[in-house]
């Protein structure tokens, strides 16, 4: 036994070393670790170590990476540099009833490895996690750098043109582009509790794993009422993720240089703060709430040049709100699809080479009012939209008509708007019929009357 611990604290030592340089092969090391983990002394307290699936599994009531280091006994696993770094080369699962807290007692940043090939650690919250002042992100050792590649997602192709919404999976999946594995955190449905992630930078964490594989960096299946709070979330594959989770607030976070959208609560989500983030230079859409989402509340964040939309109502997300918030340099600054029963109001949106704010795909009952919009293509496109109020918005400097309303709008209530220096004031196509327009006032408009009905 003296004889195996000997070597056990020399394989160590010298693993220790290795990792701290960055110079290790990970097929040897992985082979190493499995021989000597099968005779590793086990404390059968509430961490224990799947040498198998290679995870950790914490199921105390409440825990740290230093209990988790204290109970794994294996350097290998969970590994602590000096000044409170950790590196993670293992799954952790967070069991229902139990939380792990990484926090500055212990940790100032926390590594979790990826060989930029196979490695693709996950946090699984089953319970509760709670982050905060803190670093956490991807690492790999061969490199000593994050792990950089988290591949790509297309937004349509011929394909699935010809099936919308209804297309299968594997007809989705070929608009991806597979990355490197990268760690991710996920909340698993039926969470126990909350996960906070508070005043932190997380950063080169998700991929593009295959479409619905729910891979994205931080997602969350349950975890109500959790708060993601002042923190820097940069180059993950999207900045959060979220599907049927309510009451949660995410608010003065910084969220940029993500592979594919900042904000995308999804499916089902409701009863979400989403204020005072500044989100930008992500390769989609900055915010959006997507299929089913209710009393979403988007209130005074920042958007900025960004790839896709800068707020998105998207099927059928109603009883919503978009206020206060400032949109600049960005394509479709603030764009309803297929949402209904939404309000958006006290929005200042400029240099945009689309419309301001746009309606479309059957859009209804919608009331837009008292938004500021400069230096657009126009400030409202209405498409095949009905019975929407939009009125006492300003509307300056466009490029086409202020307010277009086309493919057979109906039963629009356009009233009291200001257009002023505007190429043309209203725009109506000869097949969108029994809109009220009364009320507007036009000031040095380029060319044509006020209302041009085509």
């Amino acid at each position: 036994m003296i004889t195996f611990i000997r070597s056990f604290i020399i394989f160590s030592l010298s693993l220790s070393l290795l990792v701290l340089f960055g110079q290790f092969n990970f097929g040897k090391v992985v082979e190493a670790q499995q021989q000597l983990s099968t005779f590793l002394p086990s404390n059968n307290n509430c961490i224990k170590y799947n040498n198998v699936k290679r995870l950790i599994v914490v199921s105390c009531k409440f825990a740290t990476l230093t209990d988790v280091y204290n109970q794994v006994t294996n350097r290998y696993i969970l590994y602590k540099q000096p000044q409170g770094v950790w590196l993670l080369n293992a799954n952790i699962t967070i069991q229902k009833g139990s939380t792990l807290t990484i926090d500055p007692k212990d940790t100032t940043w926390l590594k979790i490895i990826a060989d930029g090939k196979t490695l693709a650690y996950v946090i699984h919250v089953k319970g509760s996690l709670k982050i905060d002042s803190v670093k956490v992100t991807s690492w790999n050792p061969q490199t000593n750098n994050y792990a950089m590649s988290y591949g790509s997602r297309e937004t349509g192709s011929p394909l699935t043109r010809a099936c919308g919404h209804s297309c299968s999976i594997a007809i989705k999946d070929t608009l991806t582009h597979h990355g490197a594995p990268r760690p991710f955190i996920k909340v698993e449905p039926h969470a126990t509790g909350t996960t906070n992630i508070t005043n932190s930078y997380l950063g080169y964490l998700g991929y593009e794993a295959g479409w619905g594989k729910k891979a994205e960096g931080i997602h969350y299946s349950s975890g109500d009422g959790s708060i993601i709070r002042n923190n820097n979330i940069d180059h993950l594959y999207f900045g959060f993720y979220s599907v049927g989770v309510g009451n949660m607030l995410v608010e003065n976070n910084q969220i940029h240089d993500s592979g594919h959208y900042g904000i995308d609560p999804h499916t089902g989500t409701h009863d979400m703060i989403i204020r005072n983030n500044t989100v930008y230079n992500n390769n989609g859409t900055a915010i959006i709430c997507s299929l089913n989402c209710y009393n979403i509340l988007f209130d005074g964040n920042i958007v900025h040049d960004n790839n896709g939309a800068g707020i998105s109502f998207s099927r059928n997300t109603s009883n919503s709100l978009a206020i206060n918030n400032i949109i600049e340099n960005q394509n479709i600054p603030i764009e309803l699809t297929t949402s209904h029963n939404d309000q958006i109001y006290n929005n200042k949106i400029s240099k945009t080479t689309t419309a301001g704010i746009t309606l479309k795909a059957g859009s209804s009952g919608n009331d837009i009012h008292n938004n500021i919009i400069r230096h657009a293509k126009s400030g409202f496109e209405l498409r095949d939209s009905h019975d929407n109020k939009i009125y006492k918005n300003k509307i300056f400097n466009t490029h086409a008509a202020a307010i277009t309303l086309k493919a057979g709008s109906s039963g629009n209530d356009i009233h009291n708007n200001i257009i002023r220096h505007a190429k043309s004031g209203i725009s109506i196509d000869d097949i969108s019929k029994n809109n009220m327009i009364r009320s507007n006032k036009f000031d040095d408009l380029h060319k044509e009357k006020g209302i041009a009905e085509k």
